[in-house]
């Protein structure tokens, strides 16, 4: 089993900077890939970046350079920094992580934060 808590959202103006926390806790070993979905008013969940557990990063075209995914080992916590935000970013930004429960079988489980809420002003 494996908990997510997401922090760090909040209201910003359009050029402000926003840095979200994911502390993870429970069987995180297991974990392969860890990333940060968004989904605003009357819109799909879409992913705005990612990171394995071998460190790799991936990011949303829409990202643009703007965000930057990292993590840190020894606190078990997974941050997006967000800079350049725009109104289009307002959403719930959350917290997913990915287990791997059978290579053989291609089965896995995700796991989701409560999510926090982005708020960006023009």
């Amino acid at each position: 089993q494996v908990q997510l808590v997401e922090s760090g959202g909040g209201l910003v103006q359009s050029g402000g900077s926003l840095r979200l926390s994911c502390a993870a806790s429970g069987s995180i070993s297991s974990i392969s890939v860890m990333g940060w979905y968004r989904q605003g008013p009357g819109k799909q969940r879409e992913l705005v970046a990612a990171i394995t557990s071998g460190g790799s990063t991936n990011y949303a075209d829409f990202v643009k350079g703007r965000f930057t995914v990292s993590r840190d080992n020894a606190k078990k916590t997974v941050y997006l920094q967000m800079n350049s935000l725009k109104p289009e970013d307002t959403a719930v930004y959350s917290c997913n992580a990915r287990l791997i429960v059978s290579i053989n079988q291609h089965k896995s489980l995700d796991y989701w934060g409560q999510g926090t809420q982005v708020t960006v002003s023009s």
